[in-house]
C-alpha cells in the first residue's frame, strides 16, 4: 500500500464513494497488521484524511438538501 499511497489520486479530487473505498481499505489493512511503524503511520494519516474528506462532501450533500427542502438552519429549523 505504501506504494500504492505514491501514486495515489490526491483527496481532494476523490468523490465520496472513493474516499470511502479507500479508507476501507485502509482500514482493513492496519487491522490485518504486520505493517513498520512508519507504514501504520503513514496509512493512519491517510486513514484521517480521508475520514475527513468524506465528511466534508457528507456536510455538502446535507446543505444540498436543506437548500432544496428550505429548511436551512438560518431559519431554526
Amino acid at each position: 500500500m505504501a506504494a500504492e499511497n505514491d501514486d495515489a489520486k490526491p483527496i481532494s479530487e476523490l468523490g465520496y464513494e472513493e474516499c470511502r473505498d479507500e479508507l476501507i481499505d485502509v482500514v482493513r489493512l492496519l487491522e490485518q497488521g504486520g505493517l513498520s511503524l512508519e507504514e501504520s503511520l503513514a496509512l493512519w494519516e491517510r486513514g484521517e484524511k480521508l475520514a475527513k474528506r468524506c465528511e466534508e462532501h457528507l456536510a455538502g450533500a446535507r446543505k444540498r438538501i436543506e437548500d432544496a427542502l428550505g429548511t436551512g438552519e438560518a431559519e431554526g429549523t
